[in-house]
Order: structure tokens, then sequence, then C-alpha cells
């Protein structure tokens, strides 16, 4: 088996254009010496290795298959429930369970009974923030600490969830469990 693959290899060579073989004398005669030993190792020690010792290609496409556009096509987006900024209301209706590598969007709804922001700069670093679009005026930032609201509005962040924890996002100042979401990424 050694010997074909050595008949394979040096057939190839010939195959190659001249201009292409052309080197210098000190390496061509490098390569040349080289070129033995390398033979003479395979012949001892690694004769019984199989036919598979070809070149692989390793083809991730059955795990992440997302289609032409990618992570962040919209099939691949998850709409979360969104949050809610209003004077004695809660943030969240419950915790959202999110996976790492998950594309997501949220709401956060300000009604403007009260100047509130969300705060929460674990959460912004744990995930990939894709834009903030805020009166169809598209943010893509390079960090967010906070979020906060003066007047009525909606804010959509799209993001992708990458560190694995739990995270919150709270009204500062606020001691409630209420006045805060929070955010399991696995």
């Amino acid at each position: 088996m050694t010997r074909l693959l050595t008949v394979l290899m040096i057939m190839a060579g010939l195959s190659v254009p001249a201009a292409a073989q052309e080197t210098p004398a000190a390496e061509g005669t490098a390569a040349t010496e080289a070129a033995p030993e390398a033979t003479e190792a395979e012949e001892e020690g690694e004769e019984e290795e199989d036919e598979g010792a070809t070149a692989t290609t390793y083809d991730a496409k059955g795990k992440f298959d997302y289609g032409f556009s990618g992570i962040m096509a919209r099939d691949n987006r998850t709409d979360l429930a969104p949050l809610t900024l209003a004077s004695g209301q809660p943030v969240a209706g419950g915790e959202y369970t999110l996976k790492s590598g998950g594309f997501y969007r949220i709401a956060i709804n300000a009604d403007g009974s009260q100047e509130l922001a969300l705060s929460g700069g674990d959460f912004f670093r744990a995930i990939w923030i894709n834009e903030i679009v805020i009166n169809d005026i598209e943010i893509r930032p390079m960090g967010v600490h906070s979020i906060e609201f003066d007047n009525a509005g909606t804010a959509v962040i799209s993001f992708i969830a990458v560190t694995p924890g739990r995270y919150t996002l709270s009204v500062p100042g606020s001691s409630g469990e209420s006045q805060q979401a929070v955010f399991n990424i696995q």
C-alpha cells in the first residue's frame, strides 16, 4: 500500500508544469534528500494503516444548516414576550429561557407614565446585539448598559444569546422582583 502511494505521489509531481518545479539548487537538494527518509519511516512502522488515510473533509452542515441567509434569517428568529415599563406594573410575565446560539427579538414597551429604564450590563455582555430599533431607526451598537424611556414608546432588540447563565434586566433603584426580567441562557 505504501509503495502504491509513493508511486501516485511521484506521478502527481511529474504532472505539475515545469515552471512550478523550478527551485534553487540548495532547496531541490534538501527536498530530494528528505524524501527517502520519509519513505523508509513509512515502510517500517506504518504498513498497517487502513486505506482511509486520504485527506478528510469535515462537514458541519447537518448541525448548523441555517439556510442561505444564515443564523439571522427570519425563519431562525424567535420573538419573545414583550417587556413592559409602566408605573406599578411588572416588567415581565415570567422568566425567559434562551438557548445559547439562538436568534431572538424582544420588544420593550413604555407607556410614558413615568421616566423608567432597564439596566443590565451583565445581560448585555452575555448576548451579541444585532440591532436596536426605535421609531424605525436602526441602531447597531458595540455595547449597551441600559435603555431609558422618557416618554411612551417601543424599542425592539434583536440579539443572539451567547454566554450561558442567569441574567437580569431591572429598573434601576427598584428592589422588587416584579421590577426585573430574568433571562436564563442555556
